[in-house]
């Protein structure tokens, strides 16, 4: 449903993740991101090479390291990530509205605490 959202938006769910991530997180370095999200080295600066290039983000020099750069969301990239947000949280509402809320609590507490009590939670991408 989010990747669906994000095309609608023409990102990828990818580049959704991202910038959600680049919203939550600020300050990380490029390699800091993407071991929080789990992906390398590589993949991670092809990612903020295009999202950069679509003016979504933007590359600030690290000011620990001047080699090591600190990507951050551009007006254009929050706004373009909070619409894909919307659309998403929409699409979950919709998928669950059958669902008795005493039910949906409960399973949002069983997978909560699944993802926190892994010892690998998983990459977002």
């Amino acid at each position: 449903m989010v990747g669906a959202a994000a095309a609608r938006h023409g990102l990828t769910l990818r580049d959704h993740i991202v910038l959600s991530a680049l919203h939550k997180t600020q300050g990380l370095t490029q390699i800091e991101l993407g071991q929080a999200l789990g992906v390398d080295k590589t993949t991670m600066v092809a990612e903020l090479d295009r999202l950069e290039k679509a003016g979504l983000i933007r590359r600030e020099v690290d000011p620990r390291d001047r080699r090591a750069r600190i990507p951050a969301l551009t007006d254009a990239g929050d706004r373009r990530r909070e619409e894909i947000a919307v659309d998403a949280a929409a699409a979950e509402e919709a998928a669950v509205q059958n669902i008795d809320p005493a039910s949906l609590t409960s399973l949002r507490t069983v997978l909560y605490a699944i993802i926190t009590t892994a010892d690998d939670p998983g990459s977002y991408i």
